[in-house]
């Protein structure tokens, strides 16, 4: 059995950019903090983050969903550190709020928008009725691609 193994020279740095694209038949998310579709670079390698709730170093949590976000995100950003990645390389968050309604969305809006600016990722909120542990009211994972 024959294997063809191909060489390929490093891509540029502009390669490795996620492409976003808002459709304009569709509705614009980005002010509410996502936009509709990211293409990742075939020269990426992608990461997993898990969810990252609202702990603190000790692990203790606020009981205010507004503290737990921002210390979720917070946590986010120590993990993409870890990694030397920056916000504008995650392609995909999942966002899990214990007992959503629309009071939450302008927390979450603000977030992450603070944190993406303008290079805002994909973006799926999920309800839920309770999270791993119970003081925990959100929790955000990423998948991001590493340069």
């Amino acid at each position: 059995m024959t294997m063809c193994v191909s060489t390929a020279t490093r891509a540029n740095e502009d390669d490795l950019k996620l492409t976003i694209v808002n459709p304009t038949n569709l509705y614009d998310p980005s002010p509410n903090g996502y936009s509709t579709v990211v293409i990742t670079p075939a020269e990426g390698r992608m990461a997993y983050i898990s969810g990252q709730g609202g702990q603190d170093s000790r692990g203790a949590l606020s009981p205010d969903f507004a503290v737990q976000v921002e210390q979720a995100y917070a946590n986010l950003r120590t993990a993409l550190d870890a990694l030397g990645a920056k916000p504008d390389q995650v392609a995909k968050l999942t966002v899990f709020v214990v007992d959503h309604d629309m009071s939450k969305l302008e927390v979450l809006t603000r977030n992450v928008k603070k944190m993406f600016g303008d290079a805002l990722p994909a973006q799926t909120l999920i309800p839920v009725p309770k999270l791993a542990i119970d003081p925990m009211l959100f929790e955000v994972e990423a998948i991001v691609i590493l340069k």
